[in-house]
């Protein structure tokens, strides 16, 4: 199985190396995970519950960095054991890349190369890779989420501001033309554009 995707993260470069170099971070926002333990440099154990399809299993492994280029990138081989339900081991890289602007942001890459042995590899590869899709895809919904919990939302002051800003300077604009229009006067306040009525 192969696996590449792109996500832009609302968050400086750093902030993203820092959170997925962190195995309380990845502990959270790994589906199904329970356990993310260093055992040692750059070396942690992990264990966590897998469904695909009609297969449940709970797989126990080993994680390992290695090509290690802060803040850019890592790369990581994975090993685990899931009893009766197989095997699974593989590699992946990841690359983070700032991207310039006003806003904190980054990109990150990943790709993922992986083998599955055992009765999740009866199930066939279209299952597997739809598995590992979503995984993938329940992962960055997690970890954007406790990223923006953990840094706030971007430029959040500024966006108000700046709606606020837009609000009443059209709010203003449309009172003006309302009251071209004849609307909005209260009953008995004359008109300044009226002028003199005739015969006065």
């Amino acid at each position: 199985m192969e696996m590449l995707g792109n996500r832009r993260l609302p968050i400086t470069q750093q902030q993203a190396w820092e959170a997925l170099n962190d195995p309380e971070t990845l502990k959270k926002c790994i589906p199904g995970c329970d356990k993310f333990e260093p055992v040692g440099d750059n070396e942690y154990t992990v264990a966590l519950a897998v469904k695909i399809g009609p297969v449940s299993a709970k797989f126990n492994g080993k994680v390992k960095l290695a090509d290690i280029l802060p803040p850019n990138s890592y790369k990581l081989s994975f090993e685990g054991q899931g009893g009766v339900a197989g095997f699974a081991k593989g590699s992946s890289g990841v690359t983070l890349t700032p991207v310039d602007g006003t806003d904190p942001a980054c990109e990150l890459d990943y790709t993922v190369q992986a083998q599955v042995g055992g009765k999740i590899a009866q199930l066939g590869q279209r299952l597997i890779d739809g598995a590992a899709k979503s995984t993938a895809d329940d992962f960055f919904k997690r970890f954007e989420a406790e990223m923006q919990a953990r840094y706030g939302p971007p430029s959040a002051v500024e966006s108000t501001d700046a709606q606020a800003g837009d609000s009443s300077e059209k709010t203003g604009k449309m009172a003006g033309l309302m009251r071209k229009m004849g609307f909005g006067k209260k009953d008995g306040t004359p008109d300044a554009d009226a002028g003199e009525k005739p015969g006065e």
